[in-house]
């Protein structure tokens, strides 16, 4: 069926280097995550920065509070410019994420490109026009006012 994309962008008052720490730590998806998507991480982590070949299990609960295992695989690492991470398994045929940071007069310009496909045909893009968009977009807003507080003044993030 039909490949949709999802695009953000945000300017944040830190380093690129801090960005990088940030974002490259899976430990701190939940962080960024709305609580009600039930958001939990079933691996444990050695400290590392995102690297090509890493795995991350996880449940989200993103349709009436029914859980689903998602597991992701970064699958392209330039520190601290870029990373990719497509789904192995979930709740998409697609997706393909790709993260960049940019540093800018400002800070960092930090971008998402989401590429993703829907399951089941005609029934998956029905319930990607009445309600994954907006679930989607609305995971992004929270992901954008949550960053704001966290990096407020170019704080470290805690």
């Amino acid at each position: 069926m039909a490949q949709h994309v999802l695009e953000r962008s945000q300017v944040l008052p830190i380093t690129i280097d801090k960005a990088w720490a940030f974002f490259s730590s899976p430990r701190n998806l939940a962080r960024i995550t709305p609580p009600e998507m039930g958001f939990v991480i079933h691996d444990s982590f050695d400290g590392r920065e995102a690297y090509t070949g890493q795995r991350i299990t996880y449940t989200v609960r993103p349709v009436l509070g029914i859980p689903m295992r998602w597991v992701t695989r970064i699958e392209d690492v330039k520190a601290p410019e870029r990373f990719v991470d497509t789904q192995e398994t979930g709740p998409y045929k697609r997706w393909h994420h790709t993260h960049t940071f940019e540093a800018v007069r400002e800070g960092v310009l930090m971008r998402d490109r989401v590429e993703y496909e829907l399951p089941l045909g005609i029934l998956g893009e029905l319930a990607h026009m009445l309600f994954v968009r907006k679930k989607l977009d609305g995971i992004f807003r929270f992901r954008e006012r949550t960053l704001e507080r966290i990096f407020a003044g170019g704080t470290e993030p805690s």
